[in-house]
């Protein structure tokens, strides 16, 4: 399995350039796959057990702060929007569904990192249209009808799957058992909103990237710098609570899928380059933990 995973992100990229067209007439699906695979991991969580940790302010933080505060800065500084936007939806997307595997292969504490998913989510659920409502392309209308209307999109596909986790496990905890057994297919689901997502996004590009160039290559610098920053502080801050794997995982592993989603819907398109790099860079850095972790635990052995 752990060699399949390595070739998923390949895969998407390739499908998704020779694909790209089709990619972008089914995008459509994009959130109901996304709904899918938050359903599957919380169903085999139960959710009665998760926890708050201090840990889990300073990510919040974090998300919710730099993200504006970024977007922000870069206005202020005369920085082009879609480079501004790239940086506003690569900081707030909400930790990846699928951070639980890879941060407990590294050692990380499954309880910690199974919190943060559904907490970080929600959250994210909650402030993004917020953010979207006078940022991206609902400006125009008033604020609380662009909210309410952004709360339902985006609160349906993030916020929905939890609640619907919660009552099955109270009232149906059959359904709910069920639906556990099959929580491995969120693996192959995250594969494929990762193809349309991508393959979207290079349609994009091929479309109206002519004329954007520099603005693609910015967004390219920003996602690694971003990735660079993410997880070395996630890993400072998790020192300090004692989970150094969790807590760069937490911050630096993203729902890039998400993200690129919300970026095609409420930001301009162009944004989502952003992640569409992020997506390649946390991904080569967490195949690289993986080996590094490997290597160091053959040297431990006796």
């Amino acid at each position: 399995m752990q060699k399949i995973r390595s070739y998923i992100l390949p895969i998407a990229i390739v499908l998704g350039l020779l694909l790209h067209e089709y990619c972008a007439a089914f995008s459509v699906v994009v959130p109901y796959i996304i709904f899918t695979i938050l359903l599957l991991t919380f169903s085999a969580v139960d959710i009665l057990k998760l926890r708050f940790k201090p840990l889990f302010v300073w990510i919040m933080l974090f998300q919710v702060a730099v993200s504006l505060g970024g977007y922000a800065l870069l206005r202020l500084l005369n920085v082009n929007e879609i480079i501004a936007e790239g940086v506003l939806i690569g900081v707030l997307c909400p930790v990846a569904a699928s951070v639980a595997v890879i941060s407990t292969m590294l050692g990380a504490d499954r309880n910690t990192v199974t919190s943060y998913t559904v907490i970080g989510n929600l959250l994210i659920s909650i402030v993004a249209p917020v953010y979207f409502s006078f940022i991206g392309v609902n400006q125009d209308m008033p604020f609380f009808e662009s909210f309410l209307q952004i709360l339902r999109r985006v609160g349906t596909v993030i916020g929905l799957p939890f609640f619907l986790a919660l009552a099955l496990q109270f009232w149906w905890p059959r359904a709910n058992h069920l639906l556990s057994r099959y929580k491995g297919l969120a693996f192959y689901f995250w594969a494929v909103a990762l193809f349309l997502t991508l393959g979207q996004t290079i349609d994009f590009i091929f479309l109206h990237g002519k004329g954007n160039w520099n603005s693609i290559l910015w967004l390219g610098v920003s996602a690694l710098l971003f990735c660079i920053v993410q997880f070395g502080l996630g890993k400072w801050i998790g020192h300090k609570y004692g989970d150094t794997i969790a807590g760069g995982q937490l911050l630096g592993q993203k729902n890039s899928a998400m993200g690129i989603w919300m970026a095609n819907h409420y930001l301009h398109p162009l944004a989502s380059v952003y992640l569409a790099f992020y997506s390649v860079l946390q991904n080569l850095f967490n195949s690289w933990q993986i080996w590094y972790y490997g290597k160091k635990k053959k040297r431990q052995q006796p």
